[in-house]
């Protein structure tokens, strides 16, 4: 797990080792290990190593044995002890025991169709010497991330945007995107909020040649028939088992000490699980926990400790560590990003850091195994539409006037029964924005300025979900979780904070083979009824302890909205509506006071706010 960094001057002036430096150090979180330089006229690369594998010679940039290739790679690659030998049949020679080297032949056997043959993730440049082409890599799903921009008569790469800012690329907002961020909480690729510089898209590679760029497709979400689906219970189960365990096994290839990220949930708890079965040695487990009971899930995750014996550590977050949260969140994101499962993710991170520098986690879970509750809502939908229309209409209805008398937890209950039912009747596009949104689409619009050019999220989702040919709106869920949330939301919120503390996170639910073996499976047997997880629970799951079993679905969340009702954050809150954001300032005392009243769950929202009104600051 690396940093990476790049420069490629079309004009043909020498590239500057002392820039370079720069691109490089700025990200020194990334690999604290060693760094290292390649330069030859007019392209140069840098590299920042986290040492996991190989570690006396994996060092980078590393060339071929003629001098022909090199390459700066950040990731894993966990099948390259098996394409290695694979390699050497076809008579490559390694002077490593690196996977880095392993990529170079595979790319000096197959070109750019090395990356179909790769398990694993990664972001990587390679510059081919004899063709004077630089081609550049990000992993099937999503886990590594690339970013680039032309500049000046030059083209920059870099794992982070401020490697890329340290350039001198000019910092101009984006805010034709405020739409997408105040629905989504985060730009979606290929854009970012800068004006000019682009996410390279999981699946896809670029091919930087003659001034000109090529961004090619490699890899999409598996689009089979609904008609043709897995409907063999047993079989989807062994199949499912029998991939999984490998994954871990692969994922557990390591040259350091490793642990795994443990919550109280079912994903989390099965990795653990699995990785017991595959150590004589006790698992290093490590879990947060908040002094508000209903956030707090360590008893679950205590309970999972004791049944395989795992060597288990904990940690409390606390709300005094707002404004580090912040100032973290902004230097390692670069940009808005308002997930802020964000904060107890840089805490559990920076804790296991302290002990291991490698962790599995048991993220993508909900995304393989479609077991969101929003998956619930879209069979719920389906079903909500055969009812009578004055019942369609009476629900919501009947549930919103009982709201509006109460406040706390039943009403947030009660305001989440009249957004399932409200939105059931409407279209998959209306449904899915109104699911995606922490607060309602209309609130939105209105905190946005007139005159304020707009990609709106009906634009957004027409662009994303155009190639995609499922029909019913399960799997239409399931494509656009694949392509947007899940690489642009969950995971990276994942690599930089885990990053940010010099920590490799490895996801063994997220393994290509498995993704594009639940593609196939039927919502019938991913969610018979609206029993979550199904294929898990009847497999792994059957080994875990039952109390965990009958948990209701939690998430890694953190009580934002209680902290923003205490006395000690009323003048952060009130600074949102007294200084220009570039959001309509009126807009927002009603929604701190909704938040503080109990009325809505605004939390992640005002958090959302905070986050964009000290990047604009900073930026502009």
């Amino acid at each position: 797990m690396c940093g990476i960094a790049g420069i490629l001057q079309f004009d043909n002036r020498l590239v500057s080792h002392e820039m370079l430096r720069r691109m490089s150090d700025i990200q020194s979180h990334r690999g604290p290990d060693a760094d290292g330089f390649f330069v030859d006229g007019n392209i140069g690369m840098a590299h920042r190593r986290l040492s996991i594998i190989d570690l006396s010679t994996g060092h980078q940039p590393m060339s071929n044995a003629a001098g022909t290739l090199t390459i700066v790679f950040n990731g894993e690659i966990y099948n390259y002890i098996e394409l290695r030998d694979e390699l050497k049949s076809s008579g490559h020679a390694f002077r490593t025991n690196s996977d880095t080297e392993v990529i170079l032949a595979a790319y000096e056997e197959w070109g750019i169709s090395c990356q179909s043959r790769l398990n694993g993730m990664w972001a990587f440049a390679i510059w081919d010497t004899a063709s004077r082409t630089l081609f550049l890599s990000r992993d099937r799903i999503g886990e590594k991330p690339l970013h680039y921009c032309q500049h000046g008569g030059a083209f920059l790469f870099s794992s982070e945007i401020k490697g890329i800012l340290q350039y001198g690329v000019p910092q101009v907002p984006s805010f034709e995107l405020l739409e997408l961020y105040l629905t989504l909480g985060y730009i979606p690729a290929p854009h970012t909020f800068y004006k000019n510089i682009f996410k390279l898209r999981p699946g896809h590679c670029l091919i930087v040649k003659d001034g000109k760029l090529s961004d090619k497709e490699y890899w999409s979400f598996p689009q089979h028939p609904e008609e043709e689906m897995l409907e063999n219970e047993g079989q989807v189960f062994e199949k499912f088992d029998c991939l999984l365990r490998d994954s871990v096994r692969l994922r557990m290839r390591s040259d350091v000490p490793f642990g795994a990220f443990l919550s109280g949930g079912l994903d989390s708890a099965s990795i653990v699980a699995l990785m017991s079965g595959n150590t004589s040695l006790p698992v290093n487990t490590f879990t947060i926990g908040f002094d508000q009971k209903e956030y707090d899930e360590r008893a679950l995750a205590r309970m999972v400790a004791e049944e395989y014996k795992t060597s288990h550590h904990e940690y409390t977050v606390e709300p005094g560590q707002f404004d580090e949260s912040l100032q973290n969140t902004l230097f390692h994101y670069d940009e808005p990003f308002g997930d802020s499962s964000a904060i107890p993710t840089s805490y559990v991170s920076r804790f296991t850091s302290e002990h291991v520098k490698m962790a599995l986690t048991g993220d993508g879970g909900d995304e393989v195994l479609s077991g969101y509750t929003i998956y619930q809502g879209e069979k719920f939908a389906g079903q909500y539409q055969h009812l009578p229309g004055f019942v369609q209409l009476a629900v919501p209805a009947v549930a919103s006037a009982m709201a509006s008398v109460l406040a706390g937890k039943l009403r947030y209950k009660l305001n989440r029964i009249v957004n399932v039912s409200r939105y059931s009747s409407a279209s998959f596009n209306d449904r899915l924005i109104s699911k995606l949104s922490w607060v309602a689409p209309d609130i939105i619009k209105a905190l946005i300025p007139d005159g304020t050019g707009i990609m709106t999220m009906n634009d957004f989702l027409h662009e994303v979900m155009k190639d995609c040919s499922f029909k019913d709106p399960f799997y239409r869920l399931m494509y656009f979780q694949f392509s947007v949330s899940l690489p642009d939301r969950m995971l990276t919120k994942v690599d930089r904070m885990s990053m940010a503390h010099s920590l490799e996170t490895r996801i063994p639910f997220l393994d290509y083979r498995l993704v594009e073996f639940m593609a196939r499976v039927s919502k019938r047997i991913k969610m018979p009824g609206y029993n979550r997880k199904h294929v898990l629970r009847e497999t792994v799951g059957k080994t875990l302890p039952p109390a965990l079993l009958r948990a209701p679905k939690s998430g890694f969340t953190i009580p934002l909205r209680e902290w923003f009702k205490g006395d000690a954050f009323q003048a952060r809150l009130e600074s949102l509506s007294n200084e220009d954001f570039g959001l309509r300032a009126d807009m927002i005392p009603k929604l701190v006071t909704d938040n503080k009243q109990g009325k809505e769950d605004l939390g992640n929202f005002l958090w959302m706010l905070f986050l964009l009104k000290k990047w604009v600051h900073q930026t502009c």
